[in-house]
């Protein structure tokens, strides 16, 4: 799938199969987002796979967006670590990047994603930090659910030229 393809037809997947999603894929997902680029090529992620299921139960409880996690045979917790800013401040942009990678490259390899967001809701952050014992440099940035869609969205076009301005609004 080219790159255009996916961006316009990435969509929030919901409900999954069973199906298992592979260690490669799961590389490759990483790799994807890992090329992101960053503030300074900081490169502040860390990434937390998690396909224990009593885990993503879990997160299903302490994330009121993220209900879908048990269906989904893997989530990555995504999380900025702030040590490793070269500009501080910047750490959700790049996060953000990276996201974006991985999500456009789940839909590449014909998997769905929804990212669900923890930052910055405060309270979010600090239950996502206390359940997967986070040291304090690392801030959970967003949860994505990661598997073989059960559902089948078409693609939308968002293009709104209103929104397009040159030289200034």
């Amino acid at each position: 799938m080219d790159c255009l393809t996916a961006i316009h037809t990435r969509r929030s997947i919901r409900d999954y199969t069973a199906a298992p999603v592979t260690e490669a894929q799961v590389e490759t997902l990483l790799r994807a987002a890992m090329a992101a680029p960053s503030a300074g090529n900081a490169q502040p992620w860390e990434f937390v796979v998690v396909r224990d299921a009593a885990m993503l139960q879990v997160v299903a409880e302490i994330h009121p967006y993220a209900r879908m996690a048990p269906k989904a045979p893997l989530g990555v917790l995504v999380c900025g670590d702030v040590s490793r800013e070269k500009y501080p401040g910047f750490w959700p942009q790049d996060c953000a990047a990276a996201v974006q990678n991985l999500l456009l490259a789940a839909t590449a390899l014909g998997l769905g994603t929804v990212w669900t967001g923890i930052y910055p809701v405060e309270e979010r952050v600090a239950v996502f930090r206390a359940r997967f014992r986070l040291p304090e440099r690392l801030v959970p940035f967003c949860f994505i659910p990661v598997g073989h869609p059960r559902e089948a969205k078409g693609p939308v076009d968002r293009f709104d030229e209103s929104r397009i301005h040159a030289e200034g609004v």
